[in-house]
């Protein structure tokens, strides 16, 4: 069993062991659960690929050469109204 003081901050540092076994890191997040009398302490998850593919996507994106285009040709249609006037 492995103990820690809980400074008057309300912080602790989680032992090495433990922190090895469930791969936590520096600035890693982690995510503690209630169950009655106990505390558990566990890994959180990414928060990204929690919602990752919850949109669906409304199809194929264009290709990057082809919106380069049609913004050039959207400043080139805008310089030449200006130039009308």
């Amino acid at each position: 069993m492995n103990e820690t003081t809980v400074t008057t901050k309300g912080q602790v540092t989680i032992p090495a062991e433990i922190r090895a076994r469930l791969g936590i890191k520096p600035r890693d997040k982690v995510a503690f659960e209630l169950n009655g009398d106990t505390a558990t302490l566990r890994k959180a998850g990414s928060r990204i690929l929690a919602v990752y593919g919850s949109i669906k996507s409304k199809g194929k994106p264009k290709d990057w050469r082809e919106l380069r285009e049609e913004f050039e040709q959207g400043v080139a249609d805008e310089v030449m109204s200006e130039t009308e006037r």
